[in-house]
């Protein structure tokens, strides 16, 4: 698959088709894709996460064991559906809570009651995933149920009782307390995620009302000293409004810090209409963001390849720079 292709393809983010022909058909329960059925497609190595709406400007149909992908008629992509292990192919992908206090206007999270996991419940999904001998990692994000300390406090000792059984990396993504980075770091987490969100200061200001970005940013520096190079990164999504120089100017920032910033093209959600402006990025600005993000994470010597954990190895949902860019 081709940078262009799988730039249309996470531009448009869905395909028409029978769901009957995915046999791993999931619901995320994280992020601004909450709530969407979804699954992985992988077309030459390269993969990307789609969601099934019947609305799509994109058209997928089995062909000869294969799922061929079209817009008006014109096939554009083909390759198999991937299974995946939790949330992902390879990894154990656990959200903690399912509810979020914080109330950022382009997730759907807050409005969606979703559940909080057990301590023995998620230490048995992990087991159940290990069964299949397909584990490579494991990563553990969450919302806010109560506050952020409590969700560290969780994550902590889910990641020692982890380390007690699997030695494979961990990696995890919370929002960060004063102490969260050295004790998640110390509880054996080998890779670290505190989202930004967006770079703008005025448009986080606007869209994260409960969230302090410069305390992101401090902890993001803290995570850098702490977990080392390559091993901490952060998501940040395009489409909120933001234009080209603003998105350059923070991916720099990010960069210049030691963070492998992750561009999530923003997703519109039914249950957000009216409270945000989304416009989701066209496969031209998406490529042309990741190509600048691509230079800047050679000049100062990071890369996006590396990582174990999350979302830099998964690639589903965004452009891997040195994955997809080669």
């Amino acid at each position: 698959m081709k940078p262009e292709t799988k730039a249309q393809l996470i531009s448009v983010g869905s395909v028409n088709m029978d769901p009957a022909l995915i046999h791993w058909l999931t619901i995320p329960t994280a992020g601004p894709g909450a709530g969407n059925v979804a699954f992985f497609f992988n077309s030459g190595g390269h993969r990307v996460r789609l969601a099934v709406k019947k609305g799509s400007s994109l058209k997928a149909e089995m062909e000869d064991g294969e799922l061929v992908i079209r817009k008006d008629g014109v096939e554009i992509a083909r390759g198999s559906i991937e299974e995946e292990l939790i949330h992902c192919p390879d990894q154990a992908f656990i959200t903690m809570c399912e509810k979020c206090i914080f109330d950022c206007k382009f997730c759907p999270v807050p409005k969606l009651g979703g559940k909080v996991k057990t301590m023995d419940q998620m230490l048995k999904m992990i087991e159940e995933a290990n069964s299949t001998g397909r584990m490579k990692a494991i990563s553990i994000t969450s919302g806010v149920e109560v506050s952020a300390e409590d969700e560290v406090d969780r994550a902590e000792e889910l990641i020692r009782r982890l380390r007690e059984i699997y030695n494979i990396p961990i990696g995890v993504s919370v929002y960060p307390t004063e102490d969260s980075t050295r004790r998640l770091k110390d509880a054996g987490a080998s890779e670290l995620k505190y989202n930004v969100e967006t770079m703008d200061r005025e448009i986080h200001a606007k869209v994260c009302p409960d969230q302090d970005l410069e305390f992101l940013l401090d902890s993001l520096r803290q995570g850098v000293e702490i977990f080392g190079k390559n091993k901490v990164c952060s998501n940040f999504i395009i489409g909120l409004g933001e234009t080209d120089e603003s998105a350059e100017k923070g991916i720099e920032e990010l960069v210049s810090m030691g963070v492998v910033p992750i561009l999530r093209a923003a997703a519109r959600h039914p249950l957000r209409e009216g409270e945000v402006t989304i416009a989701r990025p066209s496969a031209e600005r998406l490529l042309h963001l990741n190509r600048f993000l691509k230079e800047k994470l050679d000049e100062y010597g990071l890369r996006a390849d590396t990582f174990d954990t999350m979302c830099l190895p998964c690639t589903g949902c965004d452009i891997n720079p040195h994955v997809d860019l080669k």
